[in-house]
């Protein structure tokens, strides 16, 4: 048996500054969450200065491209703060990544335009929005007026409805083309660089995401950069009876699934094991980088 491998959507995003990052190959994208209530326990820091600092230093030596920041937890059933609250969280360690690594590629997880605007003044370089500009009218032309690249996520209602917004007529086809209809407006608003995120878990159960494991390569036809995040979700600890804090095992088999259909980028708690994976991904399928 001959299995396709499905090559990556190669690009370069413009990043603030003139800054171009390159999406020829694979990259790993760590999660630095400031939030008391994340999912994955071990993944909630504190913001204390010297902590931040040497969790973003052992991920860029550990090999992420990029450090995703957030200050809202988006688990089923999270509760609402404020957008002051949620500013206070991430704007210190943004500054604190940034005094340290100048170079780091920082993202924002935000939906809120107002967070990802204050977010780039303090040196975020990417906002990546997990409503797809569902729960922020300005979001987009946010985004356009910053010019940034944009993270455009799958997904419906907020963290508080979502569970209950997982029916589809056909999944893959609901899903691309309500992202479609997205990228369209993202472009009239003056958006560049997109980046496409399916939504593991956001409003899709477990069965739900494995569907659309299997059918991955359907995102191309968007000819859109693809990010995926199954980090520890449950669709991996519930499957197999586990719980999140075991869930890596699980998490570096579909990170290789996701890599053989043409992911870019591979948003994860584990960095150094996702950059094991795409070492090995690479020396596997694409050779010339190994």
């Amino acid at each position: 048996m001959t299995f396709q491998i499905t090559p990556i959507k190669a690009c370069q995003l413009k990043l603030p500054g003139g800054k171009l990052m390159d999406l020829s190959r694979p990259v790993v994208m760590g999660i630095l969450n400031i939030t008391p209530d994340s999912f994955y326990a071990a993944s909630r820091y504190k913001a204390d200065t010297q902590t931040i600092a040497d969790i973003a230093g052992e991920m860029l030596k550990d090999g992420a491209k990029m450090i995703d920041v957030g200050g809202y937890s988006t688990r089923p059933q999270a509760k609402e703060i404020s957008i002051e609250e949620e500013i206070d969280r991430v704007l210190p360690v943004i500054e604190t990544i940034r005094k340290h690594f100048s170079d780091a590629v920082i993202s924002i997880d935000t939906f809120r335009s107002k967070v990802g605007k204050e977010a780039v003044k303090a040196g975020a370089t990417i906002i990546n929005d997990i409503a797809g500009g569902n729960l922020d009218a300005d979001m987009f032309q946010t985004v356009a007026d910053l010019d940034v690249p944009y993270i455009l996520m799958h997904s419906r209602g907020n963290p508080e409805t979502m569970t209950n917004l997982n029916q589809y007529n056909d999944l893959m086809i609901d899903i691309i083309s309500e992202l479609q209809k997205k990228v369209f407006e993202l472009r009239q608003a003056g958006v560049k660089d997109i980046i496409i995120d399916p939504g593991f878990g956001f409003a899709k159960g477990p069965k739900q995401g494995f569907e659309m494991m299997r059918k991955l390569t359907a995102f191309q036809v968007l000819d859109l950069p693809l990010l995926v995040g199954i980090s520890r979700k449950s669709m991996i600890y519930k499957t197999l009876g586990i719980s999140a804090n075991e869930a890596l095992n699980g998490t570096t088999a579909l990170n290789m699934m996701a890599l053989m259909q043409g992911a870019s980028i591979l948003r994860v708690h584990d960095v150094k094991e996702a950059v094991e994976t795409v070492k090995l991904f690479e020396a596997t399928y694409l050779p010339q980088y190994s």
